[in-house]
């Protein structure tokens, strides 16, 4: 039987990882860059240790302000140093727990930047590779990050998102558009069964468009996020 990852971003102060843990089988635990400290990290690595989780750290631009959620002006360099001391900072707590640390997938609009610029994407998985050994990256399918991970021998795994709408290029529709999150549980599950079952997903020009998917993402701060996660365990 083919079984179904989907995963969430935590530790990002909505303090609903209580509730969104029983539905999900990977979390991206942000660690201090868009939110976070060494306390919000404990408290998330535990609860993922206490539902059979597997923990992934969620590095961003440092950028608590805008949710890391905007592209910051800063040198490669600033963003390489503070990438590598978040992942620190994340695999120190994690050992404390003797946490296994599965994954790293990048939150925001470094998500979106390196699923893009190649540049930006070698900086990456050369911070990745200064902090972790043997850990798996959250890759966009057809993306230059999945190329630049592969050729740097990072195990991949294919991400696709459950809750967001998708343009014709695979990229993610601007959350300034209003239709750019999906509430609707049903239409979630619409989306996460072509996806899955068909390796296709349907755009916001209603055109059909191969993708693939290892894991799925349903955002914990989703309003429905919740409802969402019952709904997709009861009916996939």
């Amino acid at each position: 039987m083919k079984t179904i990852d989907i995963n969430c971003d935590v530790g990002e102060g909505i303090e609903n990882e209580h509730l969104l843990m029983p539905y999900i089988s990977s979390c991206n635990i942000a660690c201090g860059g868009h939110f976070g400290d060494q306390f919000t990290i404990d408290k998330t690595i535990q609860l993922a240790i206490d539902n059979n989780v597997k923990i992934g750290a969620h590095p961003s631009f440092p950028d608590k302000e805008n949710f890391g959620r905007k592209i910051m002006d800063i040198s490669d360099v600033e963003l390489q140093e503070s990438l590598i001391l978040q992942m620190q900072l994340f695999k120190k707590r994690a050992a404390l727990k003797n946490a296994i640390i599965h994954h790293v997938k990048p939150h925001g609009e470094l998500y979106n930047l390196i699923a893009v610029d190649q540049e930006k994407a070698i900086l990456f998985v050369n911070a990745i590779q200064q902090v972790f050994e043997n850990v798996k990256v959250y890759v966009p399918f057809n993306s230059v990050m999945e190329n630049v991970a592969l050729e740097n021998r990072i195990e991949i795994v294919y991400e696709a998102f459950a809750d967001r709408n998708y343009n014709d290029n695979l990229t993610l529709v601007s959350r300034s558009l209003p239709y750019a999150v999906i509430t609707d549980k049903a239409q979630v599950l619409r989306h996460v069964k072509m996806m899955n079952d068909e390796s296709k997903v349907r755009t916001v020009t209603c055109s059909e468009i191969e993708i693939k998917a290892d894991t799925f993402c349903v955002h914990g701060d989703n309003k429905n996020a919740i409802e969402i996660l019952q709904y997709l365990q009861e009916n996939l």
